[in-house]
């Protein structure tokens, strides 16, 4: 992480590289308390306004798309921007749901199409930016919660693959019902030929210390899929101190930060997928098989409503 001295000790900034690139650079402005003013979380583009979480309203203004992360798009053309892999820094915005901060992604390429920001991956996970934050914010506080009176349930289908008979098997599934907090069972299977990876991890959420082993977890990936995720030019930024690399048949022998890591990290992928929109838990148990940003945002779009 990279400060500067001659900066108001409330504002700093984090330095690293992101999947796409070999440096990103992402600003933090934590603004003096005022309690007549709304809370809110401030994202800027190179600069440019983004999106603000007091305007949830808005927040369906944004195109979505995943490309191994969460991908977020504002206008067309050479005023279109883009801000992509927010999900490890928008949850630690929970923490503190009664401040107002400012966030600035620094643009990453700049052409005709717009300006491209990507929030830098640190360590793979939360903790360098909540460790920060600690620092900076002080003690956190009590989260906030919404009710959310939602049953669904819904099986996941492949969208990636020419096979018809595989893309109209399930390999997962997401199931909702409401809560008194926010509890997530989260399991994440592999078996590819022959070779099985399995990973589960079961979180309450009530406080702001339950979050800590979540925002611990670093992202993952196994070989397979870094490989051939290399060979369509995706993951040019990425190095071995962004996460962890996982070979199939020895990925429950790896050096864990925290028990259940690879499903862990999942969930936090969940909670910035969620906390984006605005900084605060919905009421619900979510049940998710091998789950990632698309059913997160289908998730989304069923009990952000309700915090609005």
């Amino acid at each position: 992480m990279k400060k500067d001295s001659r900066k108001s000790p409330r504002e700093w900034e984090f330095s690293s590289a992101s999947l796409s690139y070999g440096k990103a650079n992402v600003k933090i402005e934590v603004q003096e308390y005022n309690p007549q003013l709304e809370p809110r979380v401030e994202w800027r583009v190179g600069g440019r306004a983004f999106y603000s979480t007091d305007c949830a309203k808005c927040f369906t203004d944004l195109k979505f798309r995943v490309a191994r992360t969460a991908i977020y798009e504002l206008g067309e053309g050479a005023h279109a921007l883009t801000l992509a892999s927010p999900e490890h820094l928008a949850p630690v915005f929970l923490m503190w749901p009664s401040r107002r901060f400012v966030v600035d992604v620094a643009s990453n390429e700049e052409s005709g199409k717009g300006c491209v920001a990507e929030v830098p991956l640190m360590d793979g996970s939360a903790l360098p930016f909540f460790s920060e934050f600690r620092r900076n914010v002080g003690a956190p506080e009590e989260l906030a919660f919404y009710d959310v009176p939602v049953h669904a349930e819904w099986d996941l289908f492949r969208t990636d693959v020419a096979d018809d008979a595989q893309a109209q098997k399930p390999y997962g599934s997401v199931k909702i019902t409401p809560s008194e907090a926010f509890e997530v069972e989260y399991i994440l299977e592999r078996n590819e030929c022959g070779r099985v990876f399995k990973s589960a991890a079961n979180v309450s959420i009530y406080s702001a210390e339950d979050l800590y082993n979540v925002f611990a977890a670093r992202t993952f990936i196994l070989k397979n899929e870094f490989d051939e995720a290399r060979k369509a030019g995706l993951l040019g930024g990425v190095d071995e101190s962004c996460g962890l690399l996982l070979d199939n048949s020895e990925a429950a022998k790896a050096p864990f930060r925290v028990a259940d890591e690879p499903a862990r990290h999942k969930i936090l992928d969940l909670l910035g997928d969620l906390c984006f929109a605005k900084p605060a838990l919905p009421k619900v148990r979510l049940e998710i098989i091998n789950g990632g940003h698309l059913s997160h945002r289908t998730i989304l779009e069923k009990v952000l409503p309700y915090a609005l």
